[in-house]
């Protein structure tokens, strides 16, 4: 790697390689979990309280009716992510991966082992704040 900041510096093939595994692992990981916050959301199942007392069955369908808006939030998060990823994808593709959007400096691998679909190095989300 040059460590010369003024030229444009990447990941090798190598790197890029093993990051797109890393990354097709969590868009897999990623899928089965929307399915599941799907399935939990569309399941409008009775839990059997039709023959219970109107106050406990007021509970559960406000219960069922919180679990559901909490499910659909879950599963907008999880799309997002999994946009983010496809995201990290085509980067990887273009040869772009793993360059800051803001400083144009590689972030660091320890990183975007841990967010992936990161865009921006410590440096730079630092200077957010």
């Amino acid at each position: 790697m040059a460590t010369n900041t003024t030229e444009k510096e990447r990941y090798s093939d190598e790197d890029l390689a093993e990051f797109k595994a890393i990354i097709q692992g969590k868009i897999d990981s990623a899928n089965k979990q929307l399915e599941m916050y799907k399935s939990a959301y569309m399941n409008d199942s009775s839990n059997g309280t039709d023959d219970t007392s109107p106050t406990f069955k007021a509970f559960d369908e406000g219960s069922e009716t919180m679990s559901k808006e909490a499910n659909s939030q879950l599963a907008i998060r999880q799309e997002k992510f999994i946009r983010d990823l496809k995201s990290a994808m085509i980067r990887i593709e273009n040869k772009t991966y793993g360059i800051c959007r803001v400083t144009g400096k590689l972030i660091k691998k320890e990183r975007l082992k841990l967010v992936p679909h990161a865009t921006l190095s410590i440096e730079a989300k630092n200077l957010q704040k």
